[in-house]
């Protein structure tokens, strides 16, 4: 992959980078997409009308054993050759500062190394009370077989039902996350923005944040986005090809 003269340029002198992250970045790994195809015991369901509040008020067990199925495959998986370098860039001694803003709720990116990590639609890792927002910190059985039902267990502090720390349609982003993610953008001067597609919003809106700040945007994606135009650089390429060779581009700094 040959880069632009100006793009290698931009990575060997990047003091603070932020890497935009979405779902095609986890799908090399092998975690489906949100929207992909259900399979076996839920391929009858679109995942759109089972992660919404009002189907958790319907049927907290199914929701949950849906939920538990889907955190269950992503044990499975390992990270991909792009999240291995861009961990690999940060631990560099005179690499640039790495921040990592992602709409996934995997822990691919930590489990290769990357920190911080902002989870901008909440964490496999996170399970909260539905009612006061503690958080649960007892263990969570997965699965092995999808199952029909499974009843979450209750919060410990008010006897509610624990829910998955995730972001459903229809619900507010984490105030916190979001605040991080901006300024991670905003502090940047080199802007990743991987495998998203960029219809999901807020999330949507940072590349356009992170030109607006001075930072030059690159874009590593296989197909044409709503991303595309705001870019400097587009790279038609996969996370796990388009990375590492970024990431050796950069050099030692």
């Amino acid at each position: 992959m040959e880069l632009p003269r100006e793009l290698t340029s931009a990575l060997r002198s990047a003091e603070r980078v932020a890497v935009l992250s979405g779902a095609g970045m986890s799908a090399e790994s092998g975690v489906p997409t949100f929207r992909d195809a259900q399979t076996g015991l839920w391929e009858q369901y679109a995942a759109e009308d089972l992660a919404t509040p009002e189907a958790w008020e319907r049927d907290r067990a199914f929701v949950w054993a849906w939920y538990l199925w889907r955190f269950g495959r992503i044990r499975h998986v390992a990270p991909n050759a792009g999240h291995r370098a861009l961990a690999d860039w940060a631990r560099r001694s005179s690499g640039p500062h790495i921040g990592v803003v992602t709409q996934n709720v995997d822990d691919l990116h930590e489990r290769a190394g990357s920190n911080p990590v902002v989870h901008l639609h909440g964490s496999v890792a996170a399970y909260r009370c539905e009612a006061c927002a503690a958080p649960y910190d007892a263990p969570i059985h997965l699965p092995d077989e999808a199952v029909h039902r499974i009843e979450p267990p209750t919060c410990p502090r008010c006897g509610h039902s624990v829910r998955p720390g995730v972001v459903w349609f229809g619900e507010m982003l984490p105030m916190d996350e979001w605040h991080r993610g901006v300024e991670i953008v905003e502090q940047a001067d080199l802007v990743l923005v991987v495998g998203t597609s960029g219809i999901v919003h807020p999330a949507a809106g940072l590349p356009a944040i992170a030109r607006a700040a001075g930072a030059r945007v690159v874009e590593v994606n296989p197909v044409d986005t709503e991303v595309s135009d705001v870019a400097h650089h587009v790279l038609r390429e996969t996370a796990a090809a388009a990375l590492p060779v970024l990431v050796a581009a950069a050099g030692d700094g």
